[in-house]
């Protein structure tokens, strides 16, 4: 993708789509740059896409057929789409119809799912609700519990260390400080009224006093409350597990637990008064089935009767185009088990290049040669239903003769007037039938190869073709040249 000695690759492509359903303008640029280090830069009107967005736009807008290249019709997907567009005068409305009772039957089992319609779902449901419930509040559960909880274990893990030092700092209170205390009291009483600050001192003193002895009561209060109890223990860290499972499970803290469950609760009693609701929606879903039964047997009819007209066709273009042995038909398979989007059918192209052979998938289908054929077959048939604006046909005259050839030129030029086509060919019967011809070729410069693309003129047409279909440019071969031209 990249040429020896640069480091990257650059692409651009101009489309004029009017009126496309792809995109907002008229007018689109794709792009897309290729680097040595892996970076992919692609872009649809300046907008920067993915790889695969940059597919999946372009498949709706070129499609590729040689020998290793055929596209949308491989697409077992678009087989149902390409026989409802060839159908589509007698089927639309009763695809329309269909469409309806489609969209109306998908909603009734959203609904009925979202409101446990399906009776097992419904218990396994209720079951589930019922045992959440009962777990949360079987736990009794209270706001700031697993607070208190670990505080009390935290003094209990380390209650050794805090009652060596809160009895430590009550002898120290008791003994010392506020003996001290007292003593400078009565030694200030003492002098309090030779000076008023005397006195404010005093005051002061006495006001710490006090409030130290509440301390020391409470720093005795806190040591003689202070004690290991391992059977405690065991209990309060049995609850802090059983906060911590139900946290995992149903929130991140106490009150969205219990909110949690709540709500559980709530949805239960939803659940348990649902009957005559969905009693009421089985009902309209049993109506819209048997509707859109009804009107898929129709499709149905209509599908297989369109399919074998489409399938003679197609045959027909087949045997033109050298392949009389070839047996092409559309499976058209009824599901009355199913309802899909577009009806109750499975539909898909089928093939048997020989007499005796069963029919396959185009998939399977070996021979390049033989699909392209068959690829250009059907493309004719369906160019007027075709919805992808550009055809590109690489090469796909290799392994056919000048009279198939001729046929094949004769079809793409069928095409041509609804999509524009574009060939690849080294055919001169192919060639002639071209409204704009280029010649493509290959030059060294500088030990480098170069691919030149030159418009030709209808002199230069008529020469290329003479020289491709003889190998010369003598009179015959320029008279017989323009034989085909004028064909």
């Amino acid at each position: 993708m990249i040429r020896h000695g640069e480091s990257f690759s650059f692409v651009e492509l101009s489309l004029f789509l009017p009126h496309n359903n792809l995109f907002e303008e008229d007018n689109i640029i794709v792009s897309r740059e290729i680097h040595l280090n892996g970076r992919n830069l692609c872009k649809i009107n300046g907008r920067m896409v993915t790889v695969s967005e940059l597919k999946e736009f372009m498949k709706n807008v070129i499609d590729i057929h040689g020998q290793n290249d055929n596209q949308s019709i491989l697409e077992i997907s678009s087989h149902l789409e390409l026989l409802d567009s060839y159908s589509n005068n007698d089927i639309s409305n009763l695809l329309e119809e269909y469409n309806k009772a489609y969209s109306e039957y998908v909603n009734i089992k959203l609904e009925l799912s979202k409101n446990y319609g399906d009776d097992k779902e419904k218990m396994r449901k209720l079951d589930l609700l019922r045992y959440q419930v009962n777990e949360i509040f079987e736990a009794k559960l209270k706001e700031n519990e697993e607070e208190d909880l670990e505080g009390r274990r935290q003094i209990i893990l380390n209650s050794e260390k805090i009652s060596k030092n809160l009895i430590e700092a009550d002898n120290l209170l008791s003994n010392a400080a506020i003996d001290s205390i007292s003593m400078a009291i009565h030694a200030l009483e003492k002098i309090e009224n030779f000076d008023n600050s005397y006195s404010e001192t005093l005051d002061r003193l006495k006001s710490s006093y006090y409030d130290l002895q509440e301390v020391s009561r409470d720093v005795s209060g806190f040591a003689e409350d202070t004690y290991f109890d391992e059977h405690e223990q065991e209990e309060i860290e049995e609850r802090l597990d059983l906060i911590y499972s139900l946290k995992r499970k149903y929130g991140n803290n106490i009150s969205e637990i219990i909110e949690y469950g709540n709500s559980i609760k709530q949805e239960i009693e939803e659940i348990e008064n649902l009957d005559e609701y969905i009693i009421s929606l089985k009902s309209t879903l049993k109506k819209v089935e048997e509707k859109m039964l009804e009107i898929g047997k129709k499709i149905h009819d209509i599908r297989v009767k369109k399919s074998e007209e489409l399938s003679k066709k197609i045959n027909m273009e087949l045997s033109d185009l050298e392949m009389p042995n070839a047996k092409f038909s559309i499976a058209v398979d009824l599901d009355k088990d199913n309802f899909y989007k577009n009806g109750l059918d499975k539909v898909e192209f089928l093939i048997s290049t020989n007499i005796g052979e069963d029919a396959k998938p185009l998939i399977k289908i070996a021979s390049g040669g033989e699909m392209s054929r068959i690829m250009l077959a059907i493309k004719t048939v369906l160019a007027n239903v075709d919805k992808i604006p550009v055809m590109i046909f690489d090469e796909i005259d290799t392994g056919i003769s000048g009279i198939a050839a001729n046929k094949v030129g004769e079809k793409m030029k069928a095409i041509s007037k609804m999509h524009q086509v574009i060939c690849v060919t080294h055919l001169a019967p192919i060639a002639a039938k071209g409204d704009f011809n280029y010649f493509i070729s290959k030059n060294t410069e500088n030990n480098k190869t170069k691919t030149s693309i030159k418009t030709l003129n209808e002199e230069e047409v008529i020469k290329e073709i003479a020289r491709i279909s003889s190998g010369s440019t003598s009179l015959a071969a320029i008279e017989h040249a323009k034989e085909l031209r004028s064909a």
